[in-house]
This record gives structure tokens, sequence and C-alpha cells, in this order.
């Protein structure tokens, strides 16, 4: 999926106008936060236990390269062959290699935001290996050719009857239902046909313990187990922050990630893989790739503020917490992370250039802050990103260098300093602000300021200002009657 961060207020503004998505928003927001906290109740410290989950992944950022390579360490003497990935580029050119070398026709894939990020879909197919994705709602978005509209859930927001249009399309159903009952069985004929003859199955990580080479993921429809259970291959890719030090580390942020995911103590499906088939075991892959995927995060890691993006453990508790994200849902943020987290990361791997109006779209309330079981301090980095846009983009790549608001606000020092000066400025951009809004130019985003004007609407400023206003007063109180 290219990128389309650039176009946040445009596509914004079309899901403003969409009221179905803003009821279905409504309802989902109270739903999840309602769901999160009856969760979270069932600790017996919820607070405790936040805290806890925030240490753990404190330290994961803070010894990650030591954990990484004690993962690859004790993953290969399990029988794991480890790979590493410096990109996109290089993740995608191992994992269509592989597809290559065994003559697979096609993949089944489990969800995995990270599969997503590095386009591996197009490249399997640009190969000729068809991937079928086999998480229900990912197998929707695949089929319409649209990105996710929340990070857990893709295709919570696709009505019914164009599911069941789709399913009668691409999955042989036979009549046309709205029934749910109807619907998943008609994606499960469809997709046992696949898994029973599958040959490579192509999965995401949740968590990866450094002490055991272990790797975990966890899923409520069992799409994942099939595809690493099925298949002689199995690929496991992992961004590499999603290590985590030890099992009872790992369990608790299992315990924490299924809670701020869905409100649930446990998923259905917990799958750890320590190594492919052992002798006398009955299923599992006869060979386990795990491909650890840098893509810009080790840029990320170095720099000591901009790292604790790096604690995420993708659990989208954040998303129903975000008035933004409760108006506008997950397609205007142009790219696979969306709501607060998108916010977060996606300045981080695609540059401040490309991602300025969704760093800027917050309202820095923290109530994503609150909700983080790994953390993250949301607010703070955003307001790092900001700073750094005003000073030309400072260590973090993309887009083109703008004229400094630093620079700006030096100029308006400047000006304010010499009555004479904020006089003139201000009548010249009263003239000029008032007859680009009768013109309309401002609504438009054109003419002066148009970037500040393109999403604010203001009230025309008064032909004359009140000091002359009070001055014109003087005169006609002064005149001799």
């Amino acid at each position: 999926m290219r990128p389309a961060t650039k176009a946040f207020k445009a596509a914004a503004d079309r899901e403003l106008d969409d009221l179905a998505s803003r009821a279905l928003l409504s309802l989902f927001l109270q739903y999840g936060s309602a769901m999160r906290e009856r969760g979270m109740g069932t600790f017996p410290d919820p607070a405790a236990a936040l805290e806890l989950g925030a240490a753990i992944r404190g330290e994961v950022i803070a010894r990650l390269p030591e954990l990484l390579e004690e993962f690859e360490r004790n993953a290969t003497a399990r029988g794991a062959r480890v790979l590493w990935a410096r990109n996109a580029e290089e993740a995608c050119a191992l994992v269509v290699e592989l597809a290559r070398e065994r003559g697979i026709r096609y993949v089944t894939k489990g969800k995995s935001m990270v599969n997503d990020e590095l386009g591996l879909n197009e490249a399997l197919e640009k190969s000729g290996v068809e991937p079928i994705e086999t998480d229900l709602g990912e197998f929707i978005v695949q089929q319409l050719k649209r990105p996710p509209f929340h990070i857990v859930g893709p295709a919570i927001n696709i009505p019914v009857e164009e599911i069941s249009d789709l399913f009668m399309e691409k999955a042989g159903m036979k009549a046309p239902s709205t029934d749910p009952v109807e619907l998943g069985y008609a994606a499960r004929l469809f997709l046992r046909g696949k898994f029973r003859d599958v040959e490579m199955g192509i999965t995401g990580v949740n968590m990866a313990v450094a002490s055991t080479g272990t790797i975990i993921n966890v899923e409520n429809e069992g799409n994942i187990r099939f595809s690493k259970s099925s298949p002689r291959t199995q690929v496991s890719v992992m961004s590499l922050e999603k290590v985590v030090p030890s099992m009872d580390d790992a369990l608790h942020m299992l315990r924490l990630l299924t809670r701020s995911c869905m409100g649930l103590k446990i998923t259905s499906y917990v799958t750890m893989d320590s190594g492919p088939r052992k002798e006398g075991e009955i299923d599992g892959p006869e060979e386990l790739f795990i491909v650890i995927v840098d893509n810009g995060r080790s840029r990320v890691y170095a720099d000591l503020k901009a790292r604790e993006a790096l604690r995420c453990i993708r659990c989208g508790a954040c998303l129903p917490s975000c008035p933004i994200y409760g108006k506008i849902g997950g397609y205007p943020y142009g790219w696979i992370y969306s709501g607060p987290i998108g916010q977060v990361l996606n300045p981080l791997l695609l540059g401040l250039g490309e991602t300025r109006d969704l760093y800027q779209a917050c309202t820095l309330c923290g109530s994503c802050k609150a909700s983080c079981p790994a953390g993250i301090d949301h607010p703070a980095l955003l307001l790092e990103y900001r700073a750094r846009d005003a000073e030309g983009g400072r260590a973090l790549e993309g887009g083109k260098r703008r004229f400094g608001e630093a620079r700006l606000f030096d100029l308006w020092a400047l000006a304010v300093r010499r009555a004479w000066s904020w006089n003139l400025g201000a009548r010249f951009l009263r003239s000029i602000l008032n007859r680009n809004q009768r013109e309309g130019v401002i609504s438009s985003g054109a003419g002066l300021l148009s970037g500040w004007f393109l999403c604010r609407d203001l009230p025309a400023l008064p032909r004359r200002s009140f000091h002359e206003l009070a001055r014109e007063l003087e005169r006609e109180e002064a005149r001799p009657e």
C-alpha cells in the first residue's frame, strides 16, 4: 500500500461528511472503551499491571540490540533460520526468493501489520505468487483493495450487504445473506480449501522471547494457527522491536495486549513456536524462517527521544480513546497505522515532511497516553515532532524543508517591537484577508496564509481597527457643533 498521508485533510473532510461512518465510530468508541475498561478491571491492581507493562517495554528499548542477538542465538539453536532485512525491499526479496526456490503457487497469510507496511502482497503478486489473507477482516479489505479502517478490526466499517456481494463473487457463496453466521461459514469453506493444499504460510509475530527463541501469535479465528501448522514451510516476519526479555515478560504483555485490544483475558488462540516440527510431533512446519525487519527502526532507535515510539505492541487501545480518530476513522491517516499510534509511528517511518498533517492533528488531550499499556507518551512525541518541524525537520528525514516557523516568529518579534511597523503590517494584512475572504480564496486553500486557513474558517476582520475607531470618535467629539 502506497502511503497517502499527505491527503489527510481532504480524506478527513470526506469522512466527516459520511454520516454512516460517524454513527459507527460513535458506537465503536463507546463499546471499545467500555470493553477495555472491563478487561483491565479483571486485574487485581490495574494500575500496577500497566506500570509493569511500561517497565517491560522500557527494558526492551534500553536493551534492544542485546535482546535481538540473544533471540537469534536461541531461535537458531532450536532449528529456526533467522534472516535479517535492512528495509522493505530486502525483506520482500527474501520472502519471494523462499517461495521461488520451493515452487510455491500461493501462500496463506495471517494478519500482520508489518507485512502490510513492507508491501509484501504486492511483491508476491509481481513474482507470480498469490497471497491469500486468511484473517476475515484482512480478506475483506484485500479483495476490496482498501486500507484498514482500524489496526485490529480492518473491516469493521464495511456494510454487511457489501460483504455479502463480495462473498458471492469471491468465496462462492450461493445466495445473498446478511446473517453473520452464514457469511462466516462461506469464508471458512473458501479458506479451508486453501489451507488443505498450502505449502507456505506467512505470518507476523506478536512477541519474540529472547531467552527461549520462541515466537508468539495471538488471534481469535484460528487462521494463523492453520498458516503455521499446515504448510511445510512457515515464514514469520517481525519488526525488531517485538522482542521481549523472558517468557514471564511475554505472558504479562500478553495479558495486557488481549485486554487492551478486545477486553479479553485471553484470545481464543495463542500459538507459541520454538523452532520447526520436531521428530515425533504431528503438526507444524518442517522449516521455519524468521525474518527480522529494520525498515528505518535502527535510525529511530538512535534518536533517544523518538525511540520511545518503539514501545508500541499494536494493541489499538489508543484508537477508541482518541477524539480525532473518533470523528474520521482510519482512512485519512493514509497508511497502515492509524489513530494516535499512526500519528506517532508514521512520521518516524515515512518522515516529518510526508506526515505533517498527522502530528498536527492532535488535541494533546492525553487520553492515548492514559490508555497505553506500553507506557508511550504520545503527546510528548507529537510535540517533539512539531518542534523539529518548526526547526526545518531536525533529525527526521522526509519531505522538503519548509520556511521554519521559528523564522516566522523572529520576523513577528521584529515587527511588534515597533508601533509603526505593527500598524502598517496590520493594515496591510487586514486588507488582504478581507479581499481574499470576499473572493472565496481562503476557503479554497489558495492565497496568503492558505496553509493555515485550509481547514480553518474565521470571520472577516473589521474594516477598521479598534484604535482607528477610537480616533474617529475622538475627532467627532472634538468637532465644534
